[in-house]
């Protein structure tokens, strides 16, 4: 007969062992080793370790020799006073010789920029297949993103969506009060998210993103290998025609250097709009005639062809 306790050391009742799988035998001696070492090894003694967890000394004695049934909350309660993730203690590789268990924690240490490399370089998917048949439009305001890619979505029987409105409505509030709220920093981080959840969530999908995504690196990045980006252009003059006649005077009311401003924009984005799979200009021709040469776009390119998914 074997006792069975609860976290604070107290019997609470009696089962024959016999019947306990061998799997969870296992892994009772399997996390009862790693909690002694790693113990042992951090030179932390039981009652610093009880202490901090909240697990009484008995049952953490228990626990060390492979005969506490320990709940996973105790259990976490446990690795986090030992300063270590639960899956040291649950997996069935050796945290100690494990290179998985050495490259998770490095992946978790490293830059946002080292774990795209990471992922990039281990990663079995070709670039075509992480894109998937996810298209993104990208480029300077009053282009014709949304209009177009609204357009497109309907006559290629996709579904369309605009980033800042994903945004606004999981933020609950419109874009300009996210920035004025949290600022710069804080839209781009919910930017980030919004985009995260759509790749998640969307593996086909037409997308308007707002123009200053290329200005974030790692945002852009992520934009860049799993969608295919499209590059909708416009001359300057005419970018700011289209906002006018959106109804939105703000970019000219008392700043008659507007349009430098715009042509600077877009010279210092330039580069980077260039590195889209394909761009499309629609200087000077009717909406209907930019749609139609955009679906024919996507579709010569491929980019919904189930080869990409």
């Amino acid at each position: 007969m074997a006792e069975i306790t609860n976290f604070r050391g107290e019997v609470t009742a009696n089962a024959p062992k016999d019947g306990l799988d061998l799997e969870v035998e296992d892994l009772m001696q399997r996390v009862g080793m790693r909690v002694r070492k790693a113990r042992e090894l951090k030179g932390v003694p039981r009652r610093v370790v009880s202490e901090r967890s909240g697990v009484s000394p008995r049952y953490l004695a228990q626990l060390e020799a492979g005969e506490g049934n320990i709940s996973i909350g105790l259990l976490q309660r446990v690795a986090s006073a030992l300063d270590h993730r639960i899956e040291w203690f649950v997996g069935q590789d050796d945290p100690w010789t494990s290179d998985a268990l050495r490259i998770a924690d490095l992946y978790r240490a490293a830059t946002a920029e080292k774990r795209q490399a990471a992922m990039e370089a281990l990663s079995t998917h070709s670039p075509d297949q992480l894109r998937g048949r996810r298209i993104c439009l990208i480029g300077l305001r009053g282009a014709g993103k949304s209009t177009l890619g609204a357009m497109a979505g309907q006559m290629l029987h996709t579904p369309f969506l605009e980033l800042n409105i994903e945004i606004e409505e999981h933020a609950g509030m419109p874009v300009a009060e996210v920035v004025a709220l949290y600022g710069q920093e804080g839209y781009r981080e919910l930017e980030a998210q919004a985009l995260s959840r759509i790749i998640a969530t969307h593996d086909t999908v037409v997308l308007a993103a707002a123009g200053g995504i290329v200005a974030e690196p790692e945002t852009f990045k992520t934009l860049l290998s799993h969608f295919h980006t499209i590059w909708i252009q416009a001359r300057p003059e005419e970018h700011m025609s289209r906002v006018r006649n959106q109804g939105d005077t703000r970019p000219m009311a008392g700043n008659p250097e507007a349009m430098e401003q715009l042509r600077s924009i877009l010279k210092s984005r330039e580069a980077l709009y260039e590195q889209a799979e394909a761009r499309l200009d629609t200087t000077g021709k009717p909406l209907q005639a930019s749609a139609e040469e955009l679906v024919e776009l996507i579709r010569a390119r491929g980019f919904l062809d189930e080869a990409s998914s």
